[in-house]
């Protein structure tokens, strides 16, 4: 990445497999659960000052807020400008639970009993609005809604803000609460979920994804002042890129070839080539044309069987906005653990799928190098992150 290098000296994470991120990257390494992925214990009022101001806040942005205080917990004091302290979260649907919720009030009880924290709780901004009032960053205030590239996006613009000199610091990720009727009717109705309830990232009886929903927010830093004030430094992000298949409103394109710029661009950018990337967490949301588009495109970028693979989605399910994200903790963490999480569900290979490294079964220990993340969204969305170890 051109400009300034970018330290990541923060991770926090909220998911249905582990709050916190010890607890997720045991989770990652755990057998999958079944159906959908939600937190159904959850409960936000430890995050808030009193219940009113958890309920002014959707969940969606709730979880944003679990997640960044423990990466800025993890990262230590920052002596940064509040003015040159930006946050850029992402997010697919933003505040849907609100949104459904408020019609439901406005059919049954009319127009004057629609709440007037409607908008503000359901615009999609609200996650990264939340945080910056919370922790007075003053810099940048930005989100990205590229269905589920988004958590992806959110990091490679946050690190470019830092890269070009705007900012110092950022927190970037990405936050995701979709679980309503509605949306469930949607997503089942085009489809795009599972039958089964199983998550099985390029396995021959994939049959759609499992939905979830969770957080992930990292901390980033310019590289010489993390440096200067001690800080922990858990990774680095080393280069992005972002494509349009232009091809389909949500079909990948074709062989991939959307993906195949999109991370051919991204390894342009941190200077690398094919051959220094050791590890890629994939897209791999269990769903038939997808899975078959991203191991295409990365056997004609990285040949066969290619750097260890893995689809986190197994475990995790699909947070959609918030998937992005959550993928690069989990990249993060198996640098930190010295392992690579297996692609839980995968029992069956496709034969119509080339023959990637994937790893299956157990965690597999491996020596930490450049990696790749990979977020592909509805709308022909692609990002691609390239991180390093600290």
């Amino acid at each position: 990445m051109l400009g300034r290098r970018v330290a990541i000296t923060g991770m926090g994470v909220i998911a249905p497999c582990g709050v916190g991120v010890d607890a997720f990257f045991d989770g990652l390494c755990s057998p999958a659960p079944v159906g959908p992925r939600t937190l159904d214990d959850f409960d936000p009022a430890p995050w808030f000052d009193n219940a009113k101001a958890a309920r002014r806040a959707d969940r969606f942005s709730q979880f944003a807020v679990v997640a960044a205080e423990e990466a800025l917990s993890q990262a230590g004091e920052l002596d940064a400008d509040p003015a040159r302290r930006g946050t850029f979260i992402g997010t697919g649907v933003g505040g849907l639970q609100t949104l459904e919720s408020q019609i439901e009030v406005r059919l049954e009880r009319g127009e004057r009993r629609v709440s007037p924290f409607l908008v503000p709780m359901m615009m999609a901004n609200a996650a990264a609005a939340t945080l910056s009032m919370r922790f007075g960053w003053q810099g940048p205030c930005e989100n990205t809604v590229t269905a589920c590239a988004a958590g992806t996006h959110a990091i490679g613009n946050a690190a470019r803000m830092i890269a070009d000199g705007r900012c110092d610091a950022v927190l970037a990720g990405g936050s995701e609460a979709p679980f309503t009727a509605t949306a469930v009717a949607g997503f089942a109705n085009m489809t795009a979920l599972s039958n089964s309830g199983v998550s099985r990232p390029f396995d021959l009886d994939r049959d759609g994804f499992v939905m979830a929903e969770g957080a992930a927010v990292l901390v980033l830093e310019e590289w010489d002042r993390a440096r200067a004030r001690g800080a922990t430094i858990v990774g680095e992000v080393l280069g992005s890129a972002s494509t349009a298949d232009a091809h389909h409103i949500t079909a990948p394109a074709p062989g991939g070839t959307g993906a195949i710029n999109c991370m051919r661009l991204a390894l342009d950018d941190a200077g690398l080539t094919a051959d220094d990337i050791v590890h890629i967490n994939a897209h791999g949301t269990s769903t038939d044309k997808n899975d078959a588009a991203e191991a295409a495109a990365v056997a004609k970028v990285f040949g066969i069987p290619g750097p260890a693979i893995t689809s986190t989605k197994g475990v995790t399910g699909h947070a959609l906005g918030g998937a992005g994200a959550l993928e690069a903790v989990a990249v993060l963490l198996a640098m930190r653990e010295r392992l690579i999480p297996p692609t839980a569900g995968h029992e069956t290979p496709d034969p119509e799928i080339p023959a990637l490294d994937l790893v299956v079964g157990e965690p597999r220990p491996w020596t930490p190098g450049p990696a790749l993340s990979n977020s592909f969204g509805f709308g022909g969305h692609n990002g691609t992150l390239v991180l390093g170890p600290g």
